[in-house]
């Protein structure tokens, strides 16, 4: 992760991404073959992007984190990084379960399944927002003191 900028826009861009999904991922609407259709292949790109903001974090901030002299920002970093297995294959297991067949009849569990991946990820997002990146602006190890915080 270059900046604390690239980790604010993925996260807009996630949650942009289930506000429009949570839209679309109703029953009337999935009824129709398109829509499903449009939900599923949104669902693949949130899923896709997911990873890849969990991917960035752990390139571009862990590794400074765990090796910082600073004992709370070495266990701030082990609790975001142990976060990540479980909701790593809570979407695994979503997508073997309702997105890999493509046959877009999305039932009322998918439903509640859906809620409950966007809770999750919603939940760490925002953890991410009040959390690590008021340590992150805090230390100024990304070049960018709270002084120049978005």
């Amino acid at each position: 992760m270059s900046t604390l900028v690239d980790f604010r826009d993925r996260q807009t861009e996630i949650l942009a991404m289930m506000s429009e999904l949570k839209a679309m991922c109703t029953p009337q609407n999935l009824a129709i073959k398109p829509n499903a259709k449009a939900a599923h292949e949104h669902l693949c790109t949130l899923a896709d992007k997911v990873k890849q903001h969990l991917a960035a974090e752990d390139r571009g901030v862990y590794p400074a984190l765990l090796i910082h002299e600073d004992p709370k920002l070495k266990s701030l970093a082990w609790g975001f990084i142990s976060g990540e297995k479980p909701l790593r294959k809570q979407f695994d297991s979503f997508y073997r379960k309702w997105l890999k067949d493509c046959d877009f009849e999305f039932t009322d569990e998918f439903l509640v399944e859906a809620r409950e991946l966007f809770r999750v990820v919603e939940e760490r997002l925002e953890r991410e927002r009040n959390v690590l990146l008021p340590r992150l602006e805090e230390t100024g190890m990304f070049g960018e003191p709270a002084a120049n915080a978005v």
